[in-house]
C-alpha cells in the first residue's frame, strides 16, 4: 500500500486534474469537519476502543481499553448504526459482555440482527428511504439532501429524533440545540454559504474547495512544509517497529493457518447479512485439505484459543496454501456452530491508529466426524 501511494509522488503526477492520490475525500469538507470538531470537544464521559467491547462489558480492563474511570463497570450499552456480535474481534467475550443479567441492553435497528437477540430493548430505526438526510460522497467531492420517498414503517425514527429525545428526557439537552433535519443542517453548513444556497433536494452540492481540486495547485497535504513526506517522521517515531520494518508472522506449530476474512460480493459488511440465508463454507486449498484428511462438503472445525466454528469445506485451488477463508459480515445462521471468523479474530490493536487486526488470526481445522 505504501508503496503505491509513492507512486505519484516519484514521478511527479500532479499539477492536473486527476493526478496525485488520496485515501480518503473527508477534508473536502471543512464546514462538516468543524462541525464534527464542535461536538465532540466535550467527551464527558470514559472513551471505549469497540475492538475491545468484550473485556470492557466483562470488566477485564488492560493497558489503554478505556481511558477514564477504568473501575466503573458499563451498565448500560445503546447499541445503533452496528452490530457488535457480528462485526467485533473476539466474538465470544463480546457474547458473554451481552449476556450479562445485569447489562441493560438497547439496541436501535432496522432489522433483527444477532445483536438484538441479547436486547432487553429493541427500538426501531428508519432505513435511508424513510428519513431526510445529508450525505457526503464516497469518493467524490459532492454533498447531497436526501428526502424520503416511503412513510416510516410502525414506529421507526430516525437516528437524530431519537438522541434528540434522549437528550430531552435525561436533561442534557442544551439552549440552543438544532433540532430536525433542517435544523442539524443549518448547523453543519452555517459558515459555507455556496454550500448552504446550492443545497437543495433537486441537485448535489460541491463543497467550497475549488471549482477543481487539483493537488498540488489548489489542494496541498496538511505537512507543515506542505510537501509529501514518504516517511513522516512522527508517524514512523509513534510506531513501535517503525512504518515499514518486517514483523514475523504470528502463526505458530498449533494454529499454522493464516484465516482471511475479507469481504464478498454478498458480505461487504454485516449490514445485509439477514438477507444471505445458506451456510458459509471455508475455502482452503486442496494440499492443505489433503493434509488433513479434509473432502470437499465435509463438516469442519475451525478454532484456536478464541473460539471456534464449525461449517462445511470448499476445496479451492485457488487459494494460497497456508491461508484459509471464511468471510466477514456472516450472522450466526451462517455457520454451524452460529459463531464466525470474528470468534477466531485476536483484539490486539494495529501497531498504528488503534484499529483492528482481523487478518492476524492464525488457526487450524480439523474434520468433525458425525456421530
Amino acid at each position: 500500500m505504501a508503496s503505491v501511494l509513492a507512486l505519484p509522488a516519484v514521478a511527479g503526477k500532479f499539477g492536473v486534474r486527476g493526478g496525485g492520490y488520496t485515501m480518503s475525500n473527508s477534508g473536502a469538507y471543512p464546514e462538516i469537519r468543524r462541525a464534527n470538531a464542535v461536538a465532540e470537544s466535550e467527551p464527558g464521559t470514559r472513551i471505549v476502543n469497540m475492538n475491545r467491547l468484550g473485556e470492557v462489558l466483562l470488566g477485564e480492563i488492560r493497558d489503554d481499553s478505556i481511558t477514564a474511570n477504568r473501575e466503573t463497570p458499563v451498565k448500560v450499552i445503546f447499541v445503533y448504526n452496528c452490530n457488535p456480535l457480528a462485526t467485533m474481534p473476539n466474538q465470544e467475550k463480546v457474547r458473554q459482555g451481552l449476556a450479562r443479567e445485569d447489562l441493560f441492553t438497547v439496541v436501535f435497528e432496522q432489522a433483527w440482527t444477532d445483536t438484538a437477540h441479547f436486547a432487553d430493548l429493541v427500538l426501531p430505526a428508519t432505513t435511508f428511504l424513510e428519513h431526510d438526510e445529508m450525505s457526503r460522497g464516497y469518493g467524490s467531492y459532492i454533498v447531497h439532501r436526501l428526502r424520503p420517498v416511503a412513510t416510516p414503517a410502525g414506529e421507526a425514527r430516525p437516528n437524530y429524533e431519537v438522541f434528540h429525545e434522549l437528550l430531552r428526557r435525561l436533561g442534557l439537552d442544551r439552549p440552543g440545540d438544532p433540532e430536525g433535519p433542517d435544523g442539524l443542517q443549518a448547523a453543519v453548513l452555517q459558515s459555507a454559504d455556496r454550500l448552504r444556497n446550492d443545497l437543495d433536494e433537486a441537485s448535489p452540492a460541491f463543497p467550497d474547495c475549488g471549482e477543481a481540486p487539483v493537488q498540488f495547485v489548489d489542494a496541498f497535504p496538511f505537512t507543515p512544509d506542505r510537501k509529501i513526506h514518504l516517511v513522516p517522521e512522527a508517524l514512523d517515531r509513534e510506531a513501535p517497529y517503525g512504518l515499514y520494518s518486517f514483523q514475523e508472522d504470528p502463526a505458530t506449530g498449533r494454529y499454522p493457518l493464516a484465516l482471511v476474512s475479507a469481504s464478498t460480493g454478498r458480505t461487504i459488511s454485516s449490514s445485509l447479512g439477514s438477507l444471505y440465508r445458506d451456510v458459509v463454507p471455508l475455502e482452503i486449498h486442496p494440499a492443505d485439505a489433503a493434509r488433513r484428511g479434509i473432502r470437499h462438503g465435509d463438516t469442519i472445525r475451525i478454532w484456536n484459543d478464541l473460539g471456534e466454528v464449525r461449517t462445511k469445506a470448499r476445496l479451492s485451488a485457488e487459494m494460497r496454501p497456508g491461508v484459509v477463508f471464511l468471510p466477514k459480515g456472516l450472522w450466526s445462521h451462517n455457520t454451524l456452530s452460529g459463531t464466525t471468523s470474528n470468534a477466531l479474530s485476536p483484539d490486539t490493536y494495529t501497531d498504528l491508529g488503534q484499529g483492528a487486526c482481523f487478518n492476524d488470526a492464525r488457526v487450524e481445522v480439523e474434520v468433525v466426524h458425525e456421530q
